[in-house]
């Protein structure tokens, strides 16, 4: 498993850009993808932004255009550039990495503790 610490969440107003950093405590080249995924109170937590070992973004509609994910192999920290940030953007955001298994054959989801991001409109 990977141990990951998130930090760069706050208050922001709408409009404005934030920064999140995940790091992780392994080599990120070893993990398969990474990724962003968020909480609203009373909703699920949904996938914002990932990032695979090769290279390969996806992100969710709802934030095309407006957030960037990429990584610093030298730190092993994947970042999440947060631009044009509306109130529905406001949740709990969660780091993500998944790693493959060999013992179970199948990918090992780890998570951080979270960081929160507040939109005042």
């Amino acid at each position: 498993q990977v141990q990951l610490v998130e930090s760069g969440g706050g208050l922001v107003q709408a409009g404005g850009s934030l920064r999140l950093s995940c790091a992780a405590s392994r080599c990120i080249f070893i993990i398969t993808t990474m990724g962003w995924y968020r909480q609203a109170p009373g909703n699920q937590r949904d996938m914002v932004a990932a990032l695979s070992r090769g290279g390969s973004t996806n992100y969710a509609d709802s934030v095309k255009g407006r957030f960037t994910i990429f990584r610093d192999s030298d730190k092993n920290t994947v970042y999440l550039q947060m631009n044009d940030i509306k109130p529905e953007d406001a949740a709990v955001y969660y780091c993500n990495a998944k790693t493959w298994d060999s013992s179970r054959l199948s990918l090992l989801n780890s998570w951080g503790q979270g960081t929160q991001v507040t939109v005042s409109s």
